[in-house]
């Protein structure tokens, strides 16, 4: 086992390998792994059974429960723990459409919510219900005043992420949730990207239902919060026994809620520094990577955005193709959402902020982490040139830019220009 951790870890020519995917999941912290394995050990009982090794269980349940609602700065009965954040979407918006059914049939969404929301949307649109996608601007932000004109008498629940996990924007929540309230409408936002990144208070954002996943912050796979506001009213998610106050049935993963307590406790405790240290490795990474590489654009909102998400597009080649030269090099990398990395398609998110279809195409998100350092970006900025140069050699559109056959879409400066009006096909 330690033979191939070797390998996982260290490349041929001898340096290590640079891991730059944590918005797609995280190693779990050796504090959480520590809690998580006594867990396993010592809280085995069944939290519904009635003995001593039940009610131990039961114990560790409910500190878990409690410590996660003291760091969010809610009560402990607003918080319902899931299998993770796919779950925790599902179930705010099916449950909240079937709760609410009687006063409407309308739901409000944006374009570039993760798959979790958007197919939990289509799903209900294929019962009857109707579905609203706002669009977003250039740096991927919802506008307030779209949300306020998009909501009807029939309107039932809002649906926005806090920050997008692709180009890392983050929406102006509390605006939003101000008008969901002024409306009373209920408002879910999907915040598994934030959860540990930044400071959430979710009754100060004023909304009614939030998603968060464990696997994001240092904490296993399997986990997943659903702050529930109390007084809002959702239906049952999953049929079963009276676990999570009658609303979600199925014994407790009691091992994993208290490991998660334990990583929300760790990235709350160092949280404004932490933050700190990665804009400052991913500002780096957005002024120096235009400067290394020509025809490179910036997606996202240049500064509200989340501390470690950096995303660009470069021309004339594919993502798909950036990722496995990378990764020989030794780093792993991503060209948009985890979730949807077997798909071909470009990105709903880049072609929702108007990025023509052979620039989305091009797309590398690079998420930093804890154990990333300036030696990190360093290299990187180093490598990442001789990677594209590489790939653009054998670009027959860059050959055909070379030779004035076709317009470059992204100005040869790079950086945050706009993308100009026309442009070549595939």
């Amino acid at each position: 086992m330690k033979e191939e951790q070797k390998v996982v870890t260290r490349q041929a020519d001898g340096n290590k390998r640079i891991y730059f995917d944590h918005a797609a999941t995280t190693a779990i912290h050796p504090e959480v792994m520590a809690v998580l394995t006594d867990a396993l050990e010592n809280n085995y009982g069944n939290p519904s059974s009635f003995y001593k090794e039940g009610n131990v269980a039961a114990r560790a349940m409910n500190k878990a429960r409690e410590k996660i609602a003291e760091l969010l700065d809610v009560k402990a009965e607003e918080i319902f723990f899931t299998s993770g954040g796919t779950e925790s979407d599902n179930w705010a918006i099916k449950g909240a459409a079937q709760a609410q059914k009687k006063k409407g049939k309308h739901l409000i969404t944006s374009t570039i919510e993760h798959h979790a929301v958007l197919h939990s949307m289509e799903a209900l649109e294929k019962d009857g219900y109707e579905i609203t996608y706002l669009e977003v601007d250039s740096d991927g932000l919802v506008r307030p005043d779209d949300l306020r004109k998009a909501i009807r008498p029939d309107t039932i629940l809002v649906s926005i992420m806090y920050a997008n996990n692709e180009i890392g924007t983050i929406q102006p929540i509390k605006e939003l949730g101000e008008i969901c309230q002024e409306h009373k409408v209920l408002f879910h936002s999907d915040a598994v990207q934030a959860l540990g990144a930044v400071p959430l208070r979710p009754k100060d954002l004023g909304v009614d239902l939030m998603s968060f996943s464990g696997h994001k912050l240092y904490g296993p796979k399997g986990i997943g919060i659903l702050y529930k506001r109390k007084g809002a009213r959702i239906a049952q998610f999953i049929d079963g026994g009276a676990q999570e106050r009658k609303q979600r049935g199925g014994t407790e993963n009691v091992p994993s809620m208290i490991a998660l307590a334990k990583a929300v406790e760790i990235a709350y405790s160092d949280m404004e520094g932490e933050a700190q240290r990665q804009i400052r490795l991913r500002d780096r990474l957005i002024n120096e990577i235009p400067k290394v590489v020509s025809h490179a654009k910036l997606n996202g909102h240049p500064s509200t955005r989340l501390p470690n998400n950096v995303n660009f597009s470069f021309e004339f080649i594919e993502g798909e193709s950036i990722l496995l030269l990378l990764d020989a090099y030794g780093y792993a990398c991503s060209s948009g959402s985890a979730c949807t990395s077997a798909s071909l398609d470009p990105s709903h998110v880049l072609l929702a902020i108007g990025l023509p279809h052979e620039v989305a195409h091009g797309s590398l998100r690079i998420s930093l982490g804890r154990e990333n350092t300036d030696a990190d970006v360093d290299r990187f900025l180093k490598d990442l040139p001789k990677v594209i140069q590489r790939l653009r050699d054998m670009s027959p559109l860059y050959e055909d830019y070379k030779n004035n056959k076709i317009e470059a879409l992204i100005p040869h400066e790079g950086g945050n220009s706009l993308v100009r009006k026309g442009g070549y096909g595939i």
